[in-house]
């Protein structure tokens, strides 16, 4: 499945995919040129300035927000970002960061209507929900991140695209809107909260019985999967974009 008419797409590529899974981004974009999209790249991107701001610098984030706003300049063009947290971040944050400074109103207005997390833009933009050529064997359960179900209200988007991928098996995960326990610095102040959260999460999705744990954000799979690794359970992670692009 594939738009009518290309498109040229912005994407975002946040600090943890460029520097720890740089794949995911290559795949977001093999996806998105599938679908039928022309995919600009600006490389001075940086980062949304997230970390600074969950840690408390607000002057610290609002100035990288702002090379946020002059790196993605065209007034009409979508930003795609395979994170959620991030598109989070610049949708809903950024209004707090610019709450004093009406001087960038509008490129505000128009960073936040142009920002979509990878599996929304397909889904709610595009109207697909079948990446043609998509498969993969198995069975695979689903971890809604807080910023995908809570900032974005992102639920059903990923869950049609994974159920449409030749050979995969969805199951539901129980208690699948509770936190993994990630949080950003949440996961560093509050340490042994955060394991016992992230141990909860990885036994509900082994008792699925799936050999894979997927979702939209890699910092949740990254937090899971260094469980996984240390206690060398029988399950691996894998993001949104990986299993969409697996078979061809």
């Amino acid at each position: 499945m594939a738009i009518k008419e290309p498109i040229t797409v912005d994407i975002f590529i946040p600090c943890f995919v460029d520097q720890l899974a740089p794949q995911i981004g290559f795949n977001m974009v093999k996806v998105l040129e599938k679908v039928g999209c022309r995919v600009h790249y600006n490389p001075n991107q940086s980062c949304c300035g997230q970390p600074a701001f969950n840690a408390g610098y607000f002057d610290n984030a609002r100035e990288v927000a702002i090379k946020f706003l002059k790196d993605f300049p065209e007034p009409d063009r979508y930003i795609v970002t395979p994170s959620a947290s991030c598109a989070g971040m610049v949708r809903n944050s950024y209004e707090l960061l610019f709450k004093k400074h009406p001087g960038y109103a509008g490129d505000l207005a128009r960073i936040s209507k142009n920002t979509f997390e990878f599996t929304e833009f397909l889904v709610d933009v595009l109207g697909i929900t079948r990446v043609q050529g998509s498969r993969l064997e198995g069975v695979a359960t689903y971890h809604d991140s807080c910023s995908a179900l809570r900032e974005c209200h992102i639920s059903k988007a990923p869950r049609w695209l994974l159920r449409n991928v030749e050979g995969l098996e969805l199951r539901e995960l129980k208690e699948n809107e509770t936190c993994c326990g990630f949080g950003g610095t949440f996961a560093v102040k509050f340490e042994a909260i955060s394991t016992a959260m992230g141990e909860q999460k990885v036994q509900h999705a082994i008792d699925t019985q799936a050999q894979i744990l997927v979702s939209t954000d890699y910092s949740c799979l990254m937090h899971l999967n260094g469980y996984i690794e240390k206690h060398k359970l029988p399950i691996r992670t894998m993001h949104i974009a990986d299993e969409l692009a697996s078979g061809w």
